[in-house]
């Protein structure tokens, strides 16, 4: 990481193995490094949740067994980790969309 790169800052979950299958957290790893060098990433790998909140997006990271989701929020000076699990359904269940909210607002009070 050079001095221009943005933190992780973790709200909640982590990205081990297991649960991920080494080649996911890899993938993670990956793309979440691109997104603290300021690259902008679409789909088939991330994709905005506007339901959630501004600047809000998740990741999809597809492995053997299950459909990684990683929600994180773009902020000026870090991206911000809301959310880590497995999609089991075709939509983000309402009760992850809920707790990110509930996340980056606490986390807004608190740096704010």
């Amino acid at each position: 990481m050079n001095g221009h790169d943005k933190p992780l800052v973790w709200l909640q979950a982590e990205i081990k193995t297991p649960p991920f299958s080494s080649q996911a957290r890899v993938e993670a790893g990956t793309l979440l490094r691109r997104l603290q060098g300021g690259q902008n990433i679409g789909l088939p790998h991330s994709r905005p949740m506007p339901s959630i909140g501004r600047r809000c997006h998740e990741l999809r990271i597809p492995d053997e067994d299950a459909n990684w989701r990683i929600v994180y929020r773009i902020d000026e000076d870090a991206i911000v980790i809301g959310e880590v699990f497995a999609k089991t359904t075709g939509k983000t269940p309402k009760n992850v969309i809920d707790v990110c909210k509930r996340r980056f607002k606490r986390y807004d009070e608190s740096t704010g």
